[in-house]
This record gives structure tokens, C-alpha cells and sequence, in this order.
């Protein structure tokens, strides 16, 4: 395994970040269990979660994914050897303050997320989304808050605009609160537009940690989809929707050939592209099975070649659509 720096600061974290928004959806406590025992085995040290996963299928199961972690930390008892990062935003409940970056949700927010990682601090505290409602500054001054109480060490944003981003550092510096020191962004070969037409720069002159998720662009860079051969599922047809597109299919068709020159997978290739990039500090994958974690850890000690960082580099080129 290898670690990098988040952003500008002193923390070190796992080159991979092992995403948890599966755990009691797709994936049964007991599969989750053994795939974070198999990503520490490995060096694996960085979890990403939220309060949110999986409300969207039914309320009864909001926290799961943090549950299930805190149910596997206290049994393995290995909380001062790994990074939690988990967010804060989506909606918990059916009230008015019951969502959003307020101070109020948010100091009630990291109390529940406490109880159900069942631990005394997160490490990197997220803004799952920006919140047009509430003022910037009210939402850095609770997370300073819970940095000075030790209940956060770290924040960081998910899903920010490059102005409101920029607003928000701004506001740090000026109100000199805590500051957000990493970015969560849809980024991958098929997604880069969205991240790099301002986001990148702004978080390259800022220093923030780029934790990118969708590495897999939902599992489209796997190879598990083709043009004539398509599976059918709900997940499928909303992948489809977005991805079955010329530009797409070239871009995965590159993928696969370079799998076959290194002699690796697809999904292996997709993220060490991403690794391979100067602001990316560690892509988010998720994993239903040890065997899937084994295909995505394999992107490690994968070094792609210059002519064939270039040729992914130029057949998903935003910029000459």
C-alpha cells in the first residue's frame, strides 16, 4: 500500500479509499466485515461513509453503513490505525432542520454519527453538499466547533461548485475558522469536465486532498458493459443513460486494450489513471466482495506507461467535444 498526504495537511492516508456506501444495501454485514479486514490486511487505511447511506432505500436503514463500521471497529478494536471519513448534509429525518449544513443539523448530525461509528471523533468531517439556504459561514463556524470539542480533526466538502468551493475558503481565511482542506468530486475517465474546468485548479493552488468518487463511473470501466452486450438491471439502465455515448465507449475500448497490454483489468487501469494524476490524493472504490477489492488494490503496482497515459488522456479529452 501506499500513502499520501490529504491536501495540505499532516494526515497520511491509504492511496485507495475503501467507500462503505454498499455496506447493508448491496453488501450483508458479514461480506462488508471481510472485505475491511482484507483492505487492512493490505495497508488499506482510509474508510469513506456517510450519515445518509442508505436512507434512499428506506428511512429504517439511514446509518447503516456507519453502523455496520462502528459494529466492525469495536470488534477489531483498530480505531487508532485507520481514517474515517464520513459526511454530513442529506436529509435524516422528516423535519425542517433535519438536513442541510446548519448548525443546528450539524451539531446533532456529528452526535449520531458518533453513537453509530461508536467512537469519540471522525476524522475528516464532509459537507455532503453545498447549502444554498444556509450562509457559508455558519456552517465553518460549527465546523471549527467540533475541531476545538476534538469530536472532527479534519473537514472537507463533497459536491461543491468551484464558487461556492472558493467562497468557502475565503470565508475560512477572513472569519479564520477551519478551513476545508479536502474535496470530494465525481472524477474518471468518462467524467472529467465537471472536475477539471475549475475545481482542479482551484484545489491545486489551495492544496486540498481530491478524494474522487465514481471511480468506476458506476462500474461502466470494469468491462463488465459492452456495446452489444448490456446487462439489464435498474443500476444498468441508469449507468447506460449516462455513459452510452460514442465518446464512452471509445474511452472504455482504450481501457481494455491497455488491461490487455499490462495484462490486468479494466477496473485496474481506470484507477491508476486516477492515481496517476498530480491532484488526485485517493480515489474512492467500493467493494461487494475481498475479490473485488483484490481487482481494485491491483491499481497500486500499476504503472502505466507515458504513450498510454497519453492515449487515455486523448480519447477522453473534453475539450476537442
Amino acid at each position: 500500500m501506499h500513502y499520501r498526504r490529504l491536501g495540505r495537511t499532516g494526515l497520511k492516508v491509504s492511496a485507495l479509499c475503501l467507500g462503505a456506501m454498499q455496506w447493508g444495501y448491496t453488501t450483508d454485514e458479514k461480506t462488508a466485515f471481510a472485505v475491511m479486514d482484507a483492505f487492512v490486511e493490505r495497508g488499506g487505511t482510509f474508510f469513506d461513509t456517510a450519515d445518509f447511506y442508505s436512507r434512499w432505500i428506506s428511512e429504517e436503514l439511514a446509518g447503516i453503513s456507519e453502523t455496520i463500521i462502528g459494529r466492525w471497529l469495536k470488534a477489531r478494536q483498530n480505531r487508532d490505525r485507520v481514517v474515517i471519513a464520513t459526511k454530513v448534509y442529506q436529509p435524516m429525518g422528516t423535519g425542517p432542520n433535519d438536513r442541510g449544513l446548519s448548525r443546528q443539523h450539524i451539531i446533532q448530525a456529528v452526535e449520531d454519527s458518533l453513537r453509530r461509528l461508536q467512537t469519540d471523533y471522525i476524522d475528516l468531517y464532509q459537507a455532503h453538499a453545498f447549502d444554498a439556504e444556509t450562509p457559508i459561514d455558519e456552517t465553518l463556524r460549527a465546523f471549527d466547533d467540533l475541531q476545538r470539542a476534538g469530536k472532527v480533526r479534519y473537514v472537507g466538502a463533497a459536491n461543491y461548485p468551484a464558487w461556492r468551493l472558493m467562497e468557502a475558503l475565503w470565508k475560512a481565511d477572513t472569519g479564520q475558522t477551519v478551513r476545508y482542506d479536502s474535496l470530494q468530486p465525481h472524477y474518471n475517465l468518462v467524467h472529467r469536465a465537471e472536475f477539471e474546468s475549475e475545481l482542479q485548479t482551484l484545489c491545486e493552488q489551495y492544496q486540498l486532498g481530491v478524494i474522487p468518487y465514481s471511480s468506476l463511473a458506476g462500474g461502466f470501466l470494469t468491462g463488465k458493459y459492452q456495446r452489444n452486450r448490456r446487462p439489464e438491471s435498474k443500476r444498468a439502465d441508469s449507468v447506460l443513460k449516462r455513459y452510452d455515448n460514442k465518446r464512452s465507449w471509445a474511452i472504455l475500448e482504450t481501457v481494455e486494450r491497455i488491461a490487455i497490454e499490462q495484462e490486468t483489468t479494466p477496473s485496474a487501469v481506470a484507477l491508476a489513471w486516477l492515481l496517476a494524476q498530480p491532484t488526485v490524493t485517493a480515489p474512492i472504490t467500493g467493494a461487494n466482495s475481498v475479490e473485488q477489492l483484490l481487482i481494485s488494490l491491483a491499481a497500486l503496482d500499476l504503472s502505466l506507461s507515458p504513450a498510454q497515459l497519453q492515449k487515455l488522456n486523448t480519447v477522453s479529452n473534453w475539450q476537442q467535444e
